[in-house]
C-alpha cells in the first residue's frame, strides 16, 4: 500500500508541475513580459480544488440542466443520470494542461473579446498534408500573426461521399491519411504552448451512412433505427415535404431518401448519404455530447457547431430554428461550462440577422459564445460590385446596436460558397429586386460585365428559381488572377488595393477576424478540380486548392505581389493589436460621409477614438466629414484633420485621436 501511495504522489506532482509549466508557457506566448505567478498550493490542494470547482459548476447549473432535460425527454431520469455520468467522466479525465488552460481563461473570461485574436481557416491536407505537417508549419502561422486556427473537418469520412468532411463516419477517429487522434492531441498541445487556439468542426445534424449507427439501423436494430427518422412508407415524409424547404434542390432534391437495405424512408436534409439524427431521442443527445467531450479532451478550444438550426424536427414546421434547438444548444453550453469552461461554442447559422442573434441566448442563459457574421460577409461583396455602401451602412448599424457581449466571427472568404441572402426588403427602396440582382452579382464576379476583372464560378445554379451562389478566392474575386494573367501592372495595382482595403475593413470590425488560408499571399482559384471525378461536381473546390508553398516563399521577395499582400496585412494586424479601440468591447457608430461610395464608422474605447473610412468606388472619392479633433493617420504616422477626406479608388484610412 505504501508503494502504491508513493507512486500516486509522484503522479500528482507531475500533474502539478505540468499545470505550472503550461501556464507559464501560455503566459510567455500571449504576454511576453508577464511574470510567472508562483503556485504555492500543495499537490493535494491542487487536485481537491479542481474537483471542488467542477462540482461547484455542476451545482450551479444543475436545476436548469435537469429542468431542460426533463422538458425535452419527459422526465427520463435514467437518461439524465447517464448524461451526468458523462460530465463527471470527462471532467475527471481532463489533462493537467487543459485544466490549467481552463483556469487561466476563467480568470480572464473576456479573453476572446479583445483585439488580440486573429484567425486562419485551413484544410489539413491542403496546408500540411497531414496533422504532423500542420504542426511543422506552426512557425509560418505565427509569422502570419495567426493565433486562432480553424482546422476544417478532420474526422473519418468516406472519400466518395464526404461532403468535404461533413459526413462523419466516426467521431472518435481522424481521417487516416490526415493522421491519428494522438497527432491531433499533439498538435493542440503545441498550439497551446505557442498561444494558438484550435477550432474543430462538430457536425451536429447528421452522420455518414457509413457510421456504425446507420449500419446497425440498416440491419434492422430498432435501438439504432430510433436514432434517425425512419418511416415505413412515404406518407409522413410527404407531409414533411409540404413545409420543409430543400437545402440543395439541384444537387440533392428533397429531404428524404429510400433505404433499400432497411426498406424504409430516411430523412436526409442535406445529402442522401447524410442521415439526420433524431435529437428527440435522449440517447442521441447523450452520445453526441460524449463525442464532443471526447474531442474537447483532445485539446480543442472552440467547436464550430455545423448546421445547428436544423437539429430539431417537427411535422408541420420548416424544421429550422425551432425552440427545442435553443434548448439543446443551451444544454451543450452548460455542459462545456461544467467540464471545460475554457472551451467556446461557435454557431454556424447561415440566416438573416433576426434569426442569427437568438443563438447568443441571453446574458443570464447564454448559448453560443460566438456566431458567424454571414450577413456582413455577403454584404461586403455586394458593396464591391455595386460601389454603393447604403446596404452595408444599414447592416452594420444593426450589428453596432447589439450588446457588446455578442461576439461575431468575421470573414471575407471561407471554405463555402457566397450566398446572396441580402436584405432585399431594404434594397427594394433603391429599385433593386432579388432575382435580377443575384444575376448581376453572379455575372460581375465571373467577369461577365465590362467593369469587372473578377473570376469566380457558380455553385448550385437553380435556373427555375433564378438562384445561384458563388465560389472563388479573395484574390481572384478582387481581380488579381485576371490582372496577373494579363500582366497588366495597372490592374495588378488596383486588385492589390482592393484586396488590402477589404482586409482592412475585416480587421476593423468588432469580433474575431478570420482569414481563409492563402489569402495572406493572394492565393488564386484552383481549376484542377474540374479534372477530378469526385470533386468536379462541387465548384466549391475552386477555392479549396492546395496551399502554394512556392508562392508563399515569394513573400520574402521585395516588391512581389505576395510580399505586398503579406506585409500589408501584417501591418494592419499589428495596428489592430496595438490599438485598444479595435476591441470587441468598443463603442461603434456609423459616420455619414455624404457619399454613398464611402463607408465610414467610428470606434471608441478607454480614451482612444479611431475613425475608419473605406472607398468602395473604382474612382477617387471624397468623404465629406468634419470632425473637430486632431488625428494621426495610423498607416502613415502623419498628423491630419478629419475633414473632407480624399480617398483614391478602393482607398482606406484609419485615423486615431486620444482623450487623456
Amino acid at each position: 500500500m505504501g508503494k502504491k501511495k508513493e507512486t500516486g504522489s509522484k503522479e500528482h506532482k507531475t500533474d502539478k508541475m505540468k499545470i505550472e509549466e503550461c501556464t507559464e508557457k501560455r503566459l510567455r506566448a500571449l504576454e511576453p513580459n508577464a511574470v510567472k505567478t508562483k503556485v504555492t498550493n500543495t499537490v493535494e490542494e491542487v487536485q481537491d480544488d479542481y474537483i471542488t470547482a467542477y462540482q461547484n459548476r455542476l451545482a450551479t447549473h444543475m436545476d436548469e440542466l435537469k429542468w431542460l432535460y426533463y422538458e425535452l425527454y419527459r422526465s427520463n431520469e435514467q437518461s439524465f443520470q447517464y448524461f451526468l455520468s458523462l460530465l463527471d467522466k470527462y471532467a475527471r479525465e481532463r489533462s493537467p494542461e487543459l485544466r490549467a488552460l481552463d483556469q487561466e481563461r476563467m480568470r480572464k473570461p473576456q479573453w476572446f473579446k479583445g483585439n488580440n485574436l486573429i484567425g486562419v481557416l485551413l484544410y489539413t491536407n491542403c496546408f500540411g498534408k497531414d496533422l504532423k505537417g500542420v504542426e511543422k508549419r506552426i512557425p509560418y502561422l505565427k509569422e502570419c500573426g495567426f493565433n486562432y486556427m480553424h482546422l476544417m473537418p478532420i474526422l473519418e469520412s468516406p472519400k466518395e461521399k464526404s461532403d468535404g468532411g461533413y459526413a462523419v463516419s466516426n467521431f472518435h477517429k481522424v481521417q487516416p491519411e490526415l493522421g491519428t487522434m494522438d497527432d491531433l492531441k499533439s498538435l493542440c498541445s503545441v498550439c497551446h504552448e505557442e498561444g494558438i487556439s484550435v477550432c474543430l468542426d462538430f457536425v451536429m445534424n447528421h452522420c455518414s451512412e457509413e457510421h456504425e449507427w446507420v449500419k446497425r439501423a440498416k440491419n434492422g436494430e430498432q435501438e439504432f433505427q430510433d436514432r434517425f427518422f425512419m418511416f415505413n412508407d412515404w406518407g409522413l415524409p410527404n407531409e414533411f415535404e409540404r413545409t420543409v424547404p430543400q437545402v440543395f434542390p439541384e444537387s440533392a432534391p428533397g429531404n428524404f431518401t429510400y433505404c433499400e437495405e432497411a426498406k424504409k424512408v430516411v430523412m436526409t436534409t442535406f445529402y442522401p448519404y447524410q442521415w439526420d439524427l433524431n435529437y428527440g431521442n435522449p440517447t442521441v443527445l447523450n452520445d453526441m455530447l460524449e463525442n464532443m467531450l471526447f474531442l474537447c479532451n483532445q485539446g480543442a478550444d472552440v467547436f464550430r457547431l455545423d448546421a445547428v438550426p436544423y437539429i430539431w424536427k417537427k411535422l408541420g414546421t420548416n424544421c429550422r430554428n425551432l425552440p427545442e434547438v435553443h434548448t439543446l444548444v443551451r444544454i451543450f453550453r452548460m455542459a462545456m461550462e461544467i467540464v471545460a469552461p475554457g472551451v467556446l461554442l461557435l454557431g454556424e447559422v447561415v440566416m438573416e440577422p433576426q434569426k442569427v442573434v437568438p443563438y447568443f441566448g441571453s446574458l443570464e442563459k447564454p448559448q453560443c459564445h460566438m456566431l458567424y457574421n454571414v450577413t456582413t460577409m455577403a454584404s461586403t461583396w455586394h458593396t464591391v460590385a455595386t460601389q454603393d455602401t447604403r446596404l452595408m451602412q444599414h447592416q452594420l448599424g444593426q450589428v453596432f446596436a447589439l450588446p457588446k457581449d455578442m461576439v461575431f466571427l468575421n470573414y471575407l472568404r471561407c471554405h463555402d460558397d457566397i450566398g446572396w441572402g441580402l436584405d432585399y426588403a431594404f434594397l427594394e427602396q433603391f429599385s433593386i429586386t432579388e432575382i435580377p440582382h443575384k444575376a448581376f452579382l453572379n455575372a460581375y464576379f465571373r467577369g461577365f460585365t465590362e467593369d469587372s476583372d473578377a473570376r469566380g464560378e457558380l455553385y448550385n445554379d437553380d435556373p427555375v428559381r433564378g438562384d445561384a451562389r458563388l465560389c472563388g478566392t479573395t484574390a481572384s474575386l478582387c481581380g488579381l488572377e485576371a490582372a496577373a494573367y494579363e500582366k497588366d501592372e495597372h490592374k495588378i495595382k488596383a486588385a492589390l488595393q482592393l484586396d488590402l482595403m477589404l482586409h482592412a475593413f475585416l480587421l476593423s470590425q468588432s469580433g474575431i477576424p478570420v482569414l481563409y488560408s492563402g489569402d495572406e499571399i493572394g492565393q488564386e482559384n484552383d481549376y484542377s478540380y474540374h479534372e477530378d471525378d469526385i470533386k468536379k461536381v462541387d465548384s466549391r473546390y475552386l477555392h479549396r486548392g492546395n496551399f502554394p508553398w512556392d508562392k508563399a516563399e515569394k513573400r520574402k521577395k521585395k516588391g512581389s505581389i505576395e510580399e505586398k499582400i503579406f506585409t500589408g496585412l501584417k501591418e494592419l494586424e499589428d495596428l489592430r493589436r496595438k490599438h485598444k479601440a479595435f476591441s470587441t468591447m468598443a463603442d461603434t457608430w456609423i459616420i455619414d460621409t455624404k457619399n454613398i461610395h464611402v463607408l465610414a464608422f467610428g470606434r471608441y474605447y478607454e480614451g482612444e477614438k479611431i475613425l475608419c473610412f473605406y472607398n468602395f468606388a473604382r474612382s477617387e472619392q471624397v468623404a465629406y466629414v468634419s470632425e473637430v479633433e486632431d488625428y494621426v493617420d495610423l498607416l502613415s504616422g502623419k498628423s491630419c484633420k478629419a475633414r473632407d477626406l480624399v480617398l483614391p479608388a478602393h482607398g482606406f484610412l484609419w485615423l486615431k485621436t486620444s482623450f487623456v
